[in-house]
């Protein structure tokens, strides 16, 4: 039995605090059963994003015609693009697994934790096979897994999860993807700017649910033009015949009680290649918890309150696992919160204000802050305005679609602001500053000189216009 300080289940964000607690001269417990640095480094934010980032150039490239340019493609090595994205995450985690290995604080533990009571798990798996570590402080950080739906026959075929997809060296000649999420959205983005046709099958009115329901339309109707997009069917059954796989879907909308009212058409498409990307599901279930008095909600994410502490004094969690923004930002941004709750004098609630996220597809969709729909349905009063970015100087110049919204109080006070457009993830950034550290003013935005001709001005524009009143009866407008 190995005792320690402080043990952290999981090396994504997690990591975040148990150097803070090394820092502190405390012996530190690292287990983690799969490479080091968590899902962004290694399945997620970091490898998506530097594939994305070609799939941009490609674009751009292919383009040039619009602008007068004659500019051709001679040839894209698509193998090597995915091999060194690979190489680079590989050599991170790496580096992070041989920091671990040889610091004198930390004691990394490879293989899957399963606690054995309050303070104590029992490692299976892995290097360090059947170890037990024991820690006056435990924190909870072991992140969330690609969600399987119940889809008949999804057990017998060959399907991607978002981690093989990002890891392969060919692009399939028709990707069908089941869920509209922004998973689907960046990876349908990247295959289909490579050559696959994709087919996106999503249970949702529009792809991008979580985003503002404008933004959303506009989103769902660029993918609509690019690739074969179904909104509003749900995966029934799958099956796989030599190298296709053919996905069964039906129509069903959304009633008003929680269940679902099935209207019956149905649609069957073929590819040689399934992602799925139906959202992500806690690892909880993997971490015996029932030997601990740690809850977990409805959803099977870990219960904590205010500061981040579990419902076991000096059990804490942080990051996807605790269920409330799936984004490496907010698992950060908590594990300063439980940084400053366990080791500093005064405890401070995490506090979520202002917490922005971004799809990087083509187009870019990024928001903070409450969407329309959200202000609706408190009954809350708002003003609301939209503006393009076509109707900017460098918008205009980039032949750019899309716009920023704003939603505002009465008494000017930023409520949200959504943007679908190039940029929109660098775009959102000054409302996000505004909300959070000026007086939340749309004023403010209104009145700081931005460069001209510089893309933020469509976001000033908007702050500027001509507001309409909304409320919970108001009805969209364009």
């Amino acid at each position: 039995m190995d005792e320690v300080d402080f043990l952290v289940v999981g090396s994504g964000s997690g990591l975040d605090v148990a150097n803070v607690a090394a820092n502190q001269g405390q012996s530190v417990a690292v287990v983690e059963k799969g490479p080091l640095g968590g899902t962004c480094l290694n399945r997620g934010c970091i490898p998506s994003k530097l594939l994305l980032y070609h799939a941009d150039v490609l674009e751009t490239v292919e383009r040039a015609d619009e602008f007068d340019i004659d500019a051709d493609v001679n040839d894209v090595d698509f193998q090597h693009i995915v091999e060194k994205v690979n190489e680079d995450v590989q050599a991170d985690a790496d580096s992070i697994r041989r920091g671990l290995r040889s610091s004198d604080r930390h004691t990394l533990y490879e293989g899957e934790a399963r606690f054995v009571d309050d303070y104590e798990v029992e490692i299976s798996g892995g290097e360090d096979d059947g170890a037990r570590v024991r820690a006056d402080t435990a924190l909870i950080a072991a992140g969330t897994r690609p969600a399987i739906p119940p889809i008949d026959g999804i057990g017998d075929v060959d399907y991607l999860t978002s981690r093989e997809a990002l890891q392969l060296e060919t692009p399939p000649d028709h990707l069908v993807v089941v869920g509209g999420g922004y998973i689907a959205a960046e990876l349908g983005h990247f295959f289909g700017t490579f050559g696959s046709d994709v087919t996106v099958v999503g249970r949702r009115p529009h792809l991008l649910p979580a985003a503002d329901e404008e933004v959303a339309e506009a989103f769902t109707e660029r993918y609509d033009d690019r690739f074969d997009v179904y909104t509003g069917y749900e995966a029934t059954s799958v099956s796989q015949s030599g190298g296709d796989v053919t996905l069964e879907a039906r129509e069903y909308e959304y009633g008003d009680d929680p269940g679902r009212v099935e209207s019956g058409e149905s649609v069957s498409v073929t590819g040689d290649a399934l992602l799925v990307a139906a959202g992500r599901t806690p690892n909880t279930d993997t971490l015996n918890l029932d030997a601990t008095g740690v809850q977990t909600d409805a959803r099977g994410f870990v219960a904590t309150d205010e500061y981040l502490e579990t419902d076991v004094e000096d059990v804490w969690a942080l990051g996807d696992i605790v269920g409330e923004y799936l984004l490496k930002h907010s698992a950060n941004h908590e594990a300063q919160a439980v940084a400053r709750n366990v080791f500093g004098r005064e405890r401070e609630p995490v506090d979520y204000s202002a917490m922005p996220f971004a799809v990087f597809a083509s187009p870019e969709v990024a928001g903070v802050g409450a969407t329309e729909a959200e202000l609706r349905a408190a009954g809350r009063e708002y003003a609301t305005n939209t503006y393009d970015f076509a109707d900017t100087a460098r918008g205009d110049a980039m032949h750019a679609e899309g716009f920023v919204k704003v939603l505002v109080d009465l008494e000017g006070e930023i409520l949200g602001c959504h943007i679908v457009g190039p940029d929109a993830s660098t775009l959102i950034q000054e409302v996000v500053v505004a909300m959070k550290a000026g007086s939340g003013s749309a004023r403010d935005i209104r009145e700081s000189v931005h460069i001209h001709p510089a893309l933020p001005e469509v976001v000033q524009r908007a702050f500027s216009g001509q507001f309409s009143r909304g409320d919970h009866q108001h009805q969209h407008h364009h």
